[in-house]
């Protein structure tokens, strides 16, 4: 009886850690499809604004209801961008399913789970073969996977007969009145493919070249299946739109360089040597939109990048799966602030993007995306001792406990790899801003927060060696065209393992 009421329990468990699942990954869903909404009351504030200044006043700044409107063909173009990401996004879980278990269960009795800002941690890995695209085949240590019992899925590409309409809110522009050409170029392409109705994004089945009914939408995007999500979620989109920057447009080259160049050089010096039939293995955690894990793949590395965001997840798989050409798409991503603009061309110019075509790029075979949080996923008994490098960027402050964290990058680093030239390396960049610094809340969630003389006595406690050291000045997801520039003196090391640690947990 103890047995079945056990296994009982555990299905129930199961069942409510799936739907709870669910209803992040619908809350995340959520937040990309009240993008426009968001962005349209901004519009309508500043028009109550602009309504509320004397007529003198209104006659100096007359320009400004053009730049309202312009703002919404730009919200628009985001807005499908967004729409056809999420359209091609498949989820590695049942959406339809119902998460009224959710709301009813009872909190005692309920597994504890750890919910951050509407995330949960989910555990997947997205195989990229040489042709560019995602496949669902196991890996072995030769290819890194995700760790035991995690779930290989495939991200397939939107299927032709599936289409997102929406069409712009904002009227017609007087043909007096001077039009941005690019704005003018890239809204009409936006207006013949899509739909917006009554300031929201509206799904529905369209029909194929024949005349034929298409396929309905995902049943998952239907309206009546989304939930009401605070600001603080949207800001989060916002945040994806700047990071597509930093990562897959021309724009953002300088920050790659700032930060990206510096540890691909490092590689290339460290590993000189990289034969096609047994290359080095190289873990990306923190991989955000995916970039820095194929530019290291590019190089002759089996990478894998490793990212917990479901925000991010979405689009690296867009951007990896579903893109056809360098210059697909176009984004306006400064246009949700009014402050330190030179001009309104600078806040409203376009952004196009992928600079490159990332499944023509020349990856090598086994590079894969992993979804999970690092310390779930790596702390496994079956990743220990098979990375060859692993390389941190902007990431070792994420961790709610960086002394965990730089434990498990000293446990799955191999204790003899295939350079002659060095040992196994952490090659990382970035500054300690403490993410849950500044948590404050009921849970009172942990943060370690230590200085970067202590980061490194970690890292020698744990069998590391200092071989280089510098400081690096960089942005991070930085408009460069803004009057305010939030800079990083980012701490850069390149450290060797020059021994082995026991598997066992060490105190210090």
């Amino acid at each position: 009886m103890s047995k079945m009421k056990m296994s009982n329990e555990e299905r129930r468990n199961s069942k409510l850690e799936e739907a709870l699942e669910v209803k992040s990954l619908r809350r995340i869903i959520s937040a990309y499809l009240n993008y426009s909404d968001a962005a349209e009351e901004d519009v309508k504030r500043y028009e109550r604004s602009f309504k509320k200044l004397p007529p003198a006043h209104k006659a100096l700044l007359s320009h400004l209801p053009l730049k309202f409107q312009r703002l919404r063909r730009c919200i628009s173009i985001n807005s499908f961008f967004i729409l056809n990401m999420l359209q091609a996004f498949e989820p590695p879980l049942d959406m339809s399913q119902d998460i009224d278990i959710c709301e009813h269960e009872d909190p005692e009795s309920a597994p504890e789970y750890q919910l951050h800002s509407g995330e949960r941690n989910f555990c997947s890995c997205q195989s990229v073969s040489t042709s560019g695209r995602m496949s669902s085949s196991k890996t072995d240590l030769t290819s890194p996977d995700c760790g035991r019992d995690l779930t290989c899925i495939s991200l397939k590409g939107k299927s032709n007969n599936e289409e997102v309409r929406m069409e712009s809110v904002s009227e017609p522009v007087n043909e007096s009145q001077p039009v941005n050409s690019e704005d003018s170029k890239v809204s009409s392409r936006v207006h013949d493919d899509a739909r917006i109705v009554n300031n929201q994004m509206e799904l529905y089945p369209t029909s194929d070249s024949n005349g034929n009914a298409s396929a309905p939408p995902r049943d998952w995007l239907d309206p009546s299946l989304q939930l009401n999500v605070p600001l603080v979620d949207v800001d989060k989109v916002r945040c994806i739109v700047r990071n597509i920057v930093r990562d897959w447009a021309p724009e953002g080259r300088r920050e790659r360089d700032q930060c990206y160049k510096p540890i691909l050089e490092e590689l290339d010096r460290l590993f000189p040597s990289r034969f096609k039939d047994r290359p080095p293995s190289c873990l990306v955690p923190g991989a955000g939109l995916g970039r820095l894990a194929l530019e290291i793949s590019c190089m002759g590395f089996i990478s894998q990048g490793n990212e917990f965001s479901y925000y991010m997840m979405i689009c690296s798989s867009f951007m990896l799966n579903h893109t056809q050409n360098a210059g697909e798409w176009t984004i306006y991503p400064w246009i949700h602030s009014n402050c330190n603009s030179l001009s309104d061309n600078d806040q409203l110019r376009p952004v196009s993007f992928p600079d490159i075509h990332p499944a023509s790029a020349g990856i090598t075979e086994g590079f894969s995306m992993c979804g999970g949080d690092f310390v779930e996923v790596y702390s496994d008994s079956s990743q220990e001792g098979v990375w060859d490098a692993v390389v941190t960027c902007f990431f070792l402050d994420t961790a709610h406990n960086i002394v965990e964290y730089i434990e498990i990058i000293s446990r799955i680093l191999k204790d003899g790899g295939v350079s002659l030239s060095c040992k196994e390396v952490w090659i990382n960049l970035g500054p300690l801003l403490y993410h849950f610094a500044d948590a404050y809340g009921p849970d009172d969630e942990m943060s370690i927060e230590i200085s970067l003389e202590d980061v490194k006595r970690v890292a020698f406690h744990y069998g590391f060696q200092l071989e280089r050291e510098k400081t690096i000045e960089t942005t991070y997801t930085a408009n460069s065209r803004s009057m305010m520039q939030n800079r990083y003196y980012a701490a850069f090391w390149t450290m060797t393992k020059k021994e082995a640690i026991s598997k066992k947990r060490e105190t210090i």
